[in-house]
């Protein structure tokens, strides 16, 4: 087994504090489980912050210590990639790495990771089917989280590739493979979080709960448009309780994208469709009460009906908790939730096949927002309210179902989903994808760069004159001295963008060289150069003639 492996992590941050995105929330809980759970000796987080590695633990463990050597490089870095044979990216975009790859004539040398969060964005489509058309690798992998976006992706990569066959004739049909790889969570700890009777019995007594009374939760965020339209839900819990005439609490934690408007939205919905029940809005941001609701929770329930949702991680989180889950059959939750163990799941309706061209049409064309887009087909797609109702009721009458509900689903969690598991499952699928690669034949790369992202200097060479190579003759003009390129440092346009040209120690050298010999030609003057720095130099070469202290010929 690789001995290291590198993350992709741009930001070297944290999920944020307040209303995170789940992917957001995923990569970094992925990345804090590898460093929890790995089997690696070093692990070296590709960053583009001004971070340590010390800063960078610190941040995802707090005070906890890291297993292994922890390093950071560059984003541009590949050296740890190499070293572990394998690049992990909390994002499905692998095609600019891939040809960065080539670039560097390393395609056989590791292998990318990519993780898909959501298929719904067809601007998001449009990045996963890149793949096919950039330098990607049999040993490449694009994971997937659910069997549901696993089917999905295998379809729309058939369909692309096929299209691709029948433009330009051949039959090479070019994708990165496809695993399933769950998300995971930290299962003791929810545990922790729910087995608190102390915490119970307060919770419950600020949200005037009796006993008796059965609390319905709900956690996550509180978007109609990007994951649940409520009514469903208010309904059911409704026709729950009065079947059962129990007194029931549904205990909305989380926070509204748009907080005003959509509070008042989700409080009318619910006075519509849930009139006898106490529906509560709590603040999914207060971290120390979402922890006491997984205690004082008795059911929870996600009825979700909308495409940008692929996985779902609450379920599990409710299911940690010990909470029976009613949920929708729905993407993720049916590959998490088993219907009548864990939970229940509860049938969904999709709108008929072609009816939703105009949609996405408004969406590509017409200025109609993404989450509208989304939102509209949430709207036409149903969940079966009298089932939810039914299977709501069936728990609230059985508390042995309940228990049982609740040691089947810490039972699932264990054996599937916590995150030690999720870690094992990712160093398998490298270990999988490095076999493939070394029993690959070495790749034949006619084309080693972009043709459609080529560096500017080539893509744009027809622009100028002509263009500075080795054999390029340049030299001082008549009256310029050492004393004029001192001179640019008290020039603010002068040194813009110094960066990506040579020293000013070196660019005098490069001066003072044709000082004391006259006209030299690019070659000659970068020679004295090392490797390193050769095309630096040559950049300084161009950036003294834009100045006027050198002159130049094509030969």
């Amino acid at each position: 087994m690789s001995n290291s492996i590198a993350l992709y992590h741009p930001s070297a941050g944290v999920q944020p504090k307040t209303n995170p995105f789940g992917k957001d929330v995923a990569n970094v809980e992925l990345f804090r489980a590898v460093l929890r759970y790995g089997d690696y000796e070093q692990i070296d987080f590709l960053v583009g912050a001004d971070v340590t590695a010390e800063a960078l633990v610190g941040g995802l463990l707090g005070a906890e210590p890291a297993r292994p050597r922890v390093a950071v490089a560059s984003l541009m870095d590949q050296r740890p990639a190499v070293a572990g044979g394998a690049l992990v990216r909390g994002h499905p975009d692998l095609a600019d790495m891939a040809w960065y790859r080539r670039g560097a004539g390393l395609d056989h040398s590791y292998s990318m990771l990519g993780m898909v969060h959501t298929l719904a964005p067809p601007a998001m489509r449009e990045i996963i089917s890149k793949a096919a058309i950039s330098p990607i690798q049999p040993w490449d992998a694009l994971i997937c989280t659910s069997p549901t976006v696993q089917d999905a992706l295998g379809t729309m990569f058939d369909e692309f590739t096929d299209y691709l066959a029948d433009r330009y004739g051949g039959d090479v049909k070019v994708r990165p493979q496809l695993p399933l790889l769950p998300l995971g969570v930290e299962g003791k700890a929810f545990a922790a979080l729910a087995d608190r009777p102390d915490a119970r019995a307060s919770v419950r007594e600020e949200l005037g709960a009796a006993p008796d009374d059965i609390v319905v939760l709900w956690v996550g965020r509180l978007s109609f448009f990007e994951k649940a339209f409520p009514q469903p839900m208010f309904r059911a819990a409704e026709e729950a309780a009065r079947a059962t005439g129990v007194r029931v609490h549904f205990a909305m934690v989380g926070w509204f994208p748009n907080d005003e408007r959509d509070r008042a939205w989700y409080q009318e919905a619910a006075q519509a469709y849930g009139p006898s029940i106490t529906t509560h809005f709590l603040d999914g941001n207060d971290r120390d009460l979402v922890g006491r609701m997984w205690a004082g929770g008795d059911i929870f329930l996600s009825l979700v009906d909308n495409i940008q949702e692929t996985f779902g991680i609450t379920p599990l989180e409710a299911m940690a908790a010990g909470l029976p889950v009613v949920v929708s059959d729905w993407d993720g939750y049916r590959y998490t939730v088993r219907d009548g163990v864990d939970g229940f799941l509860v049938r969904t309706l999709g709108g008929p096949i072609a009816t939703g061209q105009g949609m996405i049409n408004r969406h590509l064309f017409a200025g109609l927002a993404y989450q509208a887009y989304v939102g509209a087909v949430a709207q036409h797609t149903a969940v079966n309210v009298g089932d939810a109702a039914a299977r709501i009721a069936d728990l609230i009458r059985s508390p042995e179902l309940r228990a049982k509900m609740r040691e089947a689903g810490r039972r699932r969690v264990r054996e599937t989903f916590d995150w030690p598991v999720v870690v094992r499952g990712l160093q398998d699928l490298t270990q999988e994808l490095a076999a493939i690669r070394t029993a690959s034949a070495p790749v034949a790369a006619k084309h080693q760069y972009n043709p459609v992202k080529r560096e500017p200097f080539a893509a744009f060479a027809g622009f100028p004159t002509s263009v500075l190579n080795t054999s390029t003759r340049v030299w001082l003009r008549d009256g310029v001295s050492l004393a004029d390129l001192e001179a640019t440092k008290g020039v603010h346009l002068d040194q813009f963008a110094s960066g990506w040209h040579a020293s000013h120690e070196e660019s005098a050298t490069v001066m003072a060289m044709l000082a004391e010999r006259g006209p030299l030609t690019v070659g000659q003057l970068i020679e004295q150069a090392g490797n390193g720095r050769r095309q630096l130099v040559a950049l300084s070469i161009v950036w003294l003639c834009k100045l006027g202290l050198l002159d130049w010929s094509p030969s």
